[in-house]
């Protein structure tokens, strides 16, 4: 079975990308079992830092990411998913990506709209 190189590092960092916009959604990371679940479900999902454990995306917010096509980077320890964004929001402060934030002339720029307001997903 292919798969990255989880001897070198228990974590390795996933991108996530809209299949058809190719529009970068977030960054997180994956151990060997949040990699397995992701292949047999066909749902993404990670390993959380934070919460010390795997994590299915979308589990609180409904937001789940479906798995379209998945790359492999030459050094096997980085993979980009390209995914179906169920849901407007990969980011859970309501943003469709994490990365909504422009830095301009040494200040933060909000680029994008809110899509749904995280304080009614997450009680």
């Amino acid at each position: 079975m292919v798969q990255p190189d989880f001897i070198k590092q228990d974590l390795i960092p996933v991108i996530i990308q809209d299949h058809i916009t190719l529009k970068v959604l977030m960054l997180a990371y994956m151990n060997q079992d949040a990699y397995n679940k992701t292949l047999t479900d066909n749902i993404v999902h990670f390993y959380s830092r934070s919460r010390k454990r795997l994590w299915k995306k979308g589990e609180s917010s409904g937001h789940i990411q479906i798995v379209k096509n998945i790359y492999l980077d030459c050094d096997n320890d980085t993979l980009l998913i390209q995914v179906e964004q169920v849901g407007k929001a990969a980011c859970h402060e309501g943003y469709t990506s994490c990365f909504f934030k422009r830095i301009t002339d040494n200040k933060i720029d909000i680029c994008e709209e809110k899509v749904f307001d995280p304080e009614k997903v997450y009680k």
